[in-house]
């Protein structure tokens, strides 16, 4: 029984995330073949199932479903599938030499036709060859003749263990080379140096997936940018038509965001390979040959530039997004000022008609006192002259003339109620 309390429901998953994918044990000599594919989820199911195609031909146990890497023994073939957030990538390695270092690459003992057929579309692909070499320097006719001619890169590594050489071009067939040279590595070592030199040019491939963008992006900036000017240049300027800029200004900003979304995975993807790139780099621990240039030195000069125009063309953008905003809201600070302003003249118009309602209900109240007491005198009237006829002493003219302040008194008493009693009840009431 264990004595922890209960486990973290990712603690096993997380604790085996370091031991994921390690580099396989390398015996010199030894050719290594790499292929990496895009690949969209739509064809994982596909990709597994060519897999189990090949594990067939050779009657090996296919990857079970789900499975994010695979390693089987495929007759002199050793198969290793690795599957990443945007790409798999395919390590066939063989042991021992071949009439010549890139002559019989491993992959030419496949069932003919299943490499080709791959599900995805290649966006690198790679021979490798390591050779036993002595202690001292490397031949460099027999270095210059692997690469044909071409402008060699290369360094010592694993602080001298070992050498390598590549010109990263792709040949007719569409795969790059590489050849190491082992002084004294460790198989792992061997191991662990080709899987770095073929995740360099994998994640450099992967960080340039973003350059092909910055051609149109630049110009639909820089036609952005224009437009914000003249936006910005009638937001300054008197008597303008505010509700037309602004709607200029929401149609702008949407163009503008949406290329960001469109754009934001590919130049943050960018980033994060061109820091893989830089760390497998700092992996090699290069050390510089007399007249050759090392990689770290290759990538610094012919691939940071791009990336460099990469991360440029994405600032550029965000902040022109950003001013966007900026003036969008500005002018809808102007905007809602207007409105305030017209919704204060509406108010202020709204209390004139309402100030001469009140003087038209002071003139209509003053006339209804006038009004009652008169009927209500000629009332009191007709009632004295009939009690007169009854036999009653009483004069009518002057019990009219007492019933006259007696009525006038008796409205506006009702009418001073009235208005305290719509005042109680939150009504604005006007004062006789």
């Amino acid at each position: 029984m264990s004595m922890l309390p209960p486990d973290h429901p990712d603690r096993q998953a997380l604790a085996a995330e370091v031991h994921a994918r390690p580099p396989e044990a390398l015996d010199t000599p030894a050719r290594v073949s790499y292929v990496a594919v895009l690949i969209g989820r739509e064809q994982r199911e596909s990709e597994l199932g060519h897999l189990a195609r090949l594990c067939a031909v050779y009657g090996a146990v296919p990857p079970p479903p789900e499975s994010s890497h695979f390693t089987a023994e495929l007759g002199p073939v050793q198969l290793k599938w690795e599957r990443h957030s945007e790409f798999s990538g395919y390590t066939f390695t063989t042991r021992g030499t071949s009439p010549q270092p890139f002559s019989e690459p491993p992959v030419a003992a496949l069932p003919t036709g299943w490499l080709s057929e791959l599900p995805g579309l290649t966006i690198f692909a790679a021979h490798a060859t390591v050779l036993a070499v002595g202690a001292g320097e490397p031949d460099a006719t027999f270095v210059a003749r692997q690469f044909d001619g071409h402008v060699i890169v290369g360094a010592e590594i694993a602080g001298g263990a070992g050498l390598a050489f590549t010109d990263f071009l792709v040949r007719e067939d569409g795969f790059g080379r590489f050849l190491l040279l082992d002084r004294s590595f460790t198989p792992r070592q061997a191991g662990r140096m080709v899987q770095r030199l073929l995740e360099i040019e994998t994640y450099r491939m992967m960080a340039l997936l973003a350059f092909p963008l910055i051609r149109p992006l630049t110009a639909q900036t820089a036609a952005a940018e224009q437009a914000l000017t003249e936006l910005t240049t009638a937001l300054a300027s008197p008597g303008g038509d505010d509700d037309a800029l602004l709607q200029r200004l929401t149609r702008l900003a949407a163009e503008v965001q949406g290329s960001v979304t469109r754009t934001q995975f590919r130049f943050s993807a960018c980033r994060a390979y061109t820091e893989l790139v830089r760390t497998r780099i700092a992996e090699l621990r290069e050390r510089r040959l007399p007249g050759i240039q090392p990689i770290e030195e290759f990538m610094s000069r012919r691939f940071s530039p791009a990336v460099a125009r990469c991360a440029s063309t994405a600032q550029r953008l965000l902040e022109l997004s950003d001013r966007i905003g900026q003036a969008s809201a500005l002018l809808s600070t102007r905007v809602d000022i207007a409105r305030e302003q017209q919704n204060q003249r509406l108010l202020e118009s709204m209390n004139l008609r309402a100030e001469r309602q009140f003087r038209m209900q002071q003139a209509v109240e003053s006339l209804s006192i006038a009004a009652i007491v008169y009927y209500g005198t000629g009332l009191v009237g007709y009632l004295a002259r009939a009690l007169r006829s009854a036999g009653v002493p009483i004069d009518p003219e002057i019990a009219e003339g007492i019933a006259i302040p007696v009525i006038a008194v008796l409205c506006l008493g009702a009418l001073r109620r009235a208005h305290r009693r719509l005042e109680r009840l939150g009504t604005p009431s006007t004062s006789s």
